[in-house]
Parts: C-alpha cells; structure tokens; sequence
C-alpha cells in the first residue's frame, strides 16, 4: 500500500536519518517496557523510552535503523532521541486526533481530509471513460 493509506494519510514522515512509522498500539506497549526494563531509575525511563520507541519507528529502506532500544542509545545523543521522538510523537498525533483537541482543530481535521479523499477520486471516472470512447451513432 506503500507510504499512503487511503483513508489514513500518510504512514511514514522522513526524517534526516531515514522515516519514522507509525507504531500499533503493542508496539508501542513494548517500547514502554523494554524501556522501563533498561532504566536503572524513574529519572532515565522517558530516555530509555523514547530510544526503544525510536528503535521501533526508524527506518531506512523500509528496514529498522536500529536492532533496540539499547543500540538507539549507543549511537545516538540526547538531543537526537528527544528530537525524533518529538517528530514521531508529532506525527501520530496528527494521524491519530483525539476528541480533546477542541471543534476548531476538529473543524481542520475534517476539511483536510474531506479534501484528501475527494483528491483521491479525481481522473477515476475520466481514465474509465476514455478506455471506453461514445459511440456516434448505430451503425447497420
């Protein structure tokens, strides 16, 4: 289906160091606890988190970056952790709105995409047509 589905918007953003995923719910249950698993105390648990999180939802090629959350923290500084979970967190919560958001962010959502799933009919009918031209007349 690729990178866009037809009723969800898009699947993948890019990032600079390859696409972030959205994550199931499991996925995202099991980055939680393999997080929780690698903090030795409350204070690293949002680090560790955000790492298997990113673990999880970096890809290059449609391949994982990373093996876990362990490999995310070696390579990576804080700064780049923070700032692609920020990005992923971003981006699910624009593919994934909550009814708290307020009627005007309401109101946005459903205009863009009303807009996006009329897009995604133009040319159908005429790409038809035009396999089948009208005829002029009966012929005998």
């Amino acid at each position: 289906m690729g990178d866009t589905g037809f009723w969800t918007g898009p699947r993948r953003i890019k990032v600079n160091e390859g696409a972030l995923r959205l994550l199931s719910a499991r996925e995202v249950l099991e980055a939680r606890r393999e997080g929780d698993a690698l903090a030795r105390d409350g204070r690293e648990r949002a680090l560790c988190r955000n790492a298997c999180l990113i673990a999880r939802a970096l890809e290059r090629h449609g391949k994982p970056v990373f093996d876990g959350g362990e490999a995310v923290l070696d390579a990576l500084r804080v700064e780049d952790i923070a700032r692609l979970a920020g990005a992923w967190a971003a981006f699910n919560r624009d593919c994934n709105p909550s009814p708290l958001d307020g009627e005007e962010e309401t109101a946005r959502r459903k205009k863009a995409w009303s807009t996006r799933i009329m897009s995604a009919f133009s040319g159908v009918c005429s790409a038809c047509l035009a396999l089948c031209p009208p005829r002029s007349g009966q012929k005998t």
